[in-house]
């Protein structure tokens, strides 16, 4: 399993292999055929010669339109020698299958992701003989899905945002709706998300909040109650549960931001019955510089 953020960011695209896709319209805004099939290649783009070259992951797309490899690049840091090494993998690939590459960068660091969308060009200045445009998927572009509702809908889509903007502030925002979103999916890939989430997360703290909210997915699944509860799916206490969480979640992301909350606040908060507004205090709760500023507008 994954030990690291840079094995995350690109091995979550093996777990759902429509998420690429679906990242290409809603993140990118780049058109993409849609998919008939996928699969998922071997990575080693090495020749004869002793020179060891690996691509992060390697896909191939089947659609209606022809065959795609998708070349995924998981990218930490800024680093020169992958503008020699990129431009290879595609012309190794094209050359070695015949299907055209598309390569994506994901990072977490918005310097590199501006660093990496940059053209790489070879050849003649005003007559290039070869050039790379990396479509790069970074805190940037991936919105930060911090609704409840909205995590549901798409859950690996919540998910690669958690990932990404996972070290930065905006990660304890879409921490608790996405646990409650998890919930929705199967024991194993609610399972597998919350590895691949805890391994994107930069701040000790936030690694301890959702530690936490994952012992309460297992204690979700394997309880006996709990699970049927999740069977039936009783909208009342689902409803209830929901309002619940929300309350505790913003308070959380307060505290988690070493802001002072007065009684006062919590006790309103706590009080809350309305979902929706529940979501707009945990909003400003990721922005607000005094614990009160939840009520203001």
């Amino acid at each position: 399993m994954v030990s690291s953020s840079h094995e995350a960011l690109h091995w979550v695209f093996q777990k759902d292999p429509a998420l690429l896709t679906r990242a290409f319209q809603s993140v990118l805004r780049v058109p993409f055929p849609e998919p008939r099939d996928f699969a998922v290649l071997n990575t080693d783009v090495t020749e004869i010669e002793p020179v060891e070259r690996r691509v992060d992951t390697l896909m191939r797309v089947d659609t209606d339109e022809g065959t795609y490899l998708l070349v995924i690049e998981a990218q930490g840091k800024q680093d020169d020698g992958k503008r020699g090494s990129w431009p290879y993998y595609l012309s190794y690939l094209y050359a070695k299958y015949g299907w055209e590459p598309v390569l994506v960068v994901i990072t977490q660091n918005s310097a590199t992701a501006r660093w990496a969308a940059q053209p790489i060009r070879r050849g003649l200045p005003g007559w290039h003989s070869l050039t790379v445009r990396p479509l790069v998927i970074g805190p940037d572009n991936v919105p930060v899905i911090a609704s409840e509702r909205e995590a549901e809908r798409d859950v690996p889509l919540a998910v690669l945002s958690a990932m990404t903007h996972g070290r930065g502030a905006k990660a304890a925002a879409i921490l608790e709706p996405l646990a409650f979103a998890l919930r929705t999916v199967d024991a194993e890939s609610a399972a597998v998300f919350g590895q691949l989430i805890e391994s994107c997360l930069a701040d000790s703290r936030a690694k301890e909040i959702w530690r936490d909210l994952m012992s309460e997915i297992r204690y979700f699944f394997s309880n006996p109650v709990a699970e049927k509860v999740r069977e039936e799916g009783r909208v009342e206490g689902r409803e209830e549960g929901r309002v619940e969480d929300r309350a505790e979640m913003t308070l959380r992301i307060l505290e988690w931001r070493d802001i002072p909350v007065p009684d006062a606040v919590r006790e309103r908060v706590l009080a809350c019955s309305d979902l929706d507004q529940l979501e707009v205090w945990a909003q400003r709760a990721v922005t607000a510089e005094r614990a009160e500023e939840l009520f203001s507008g």
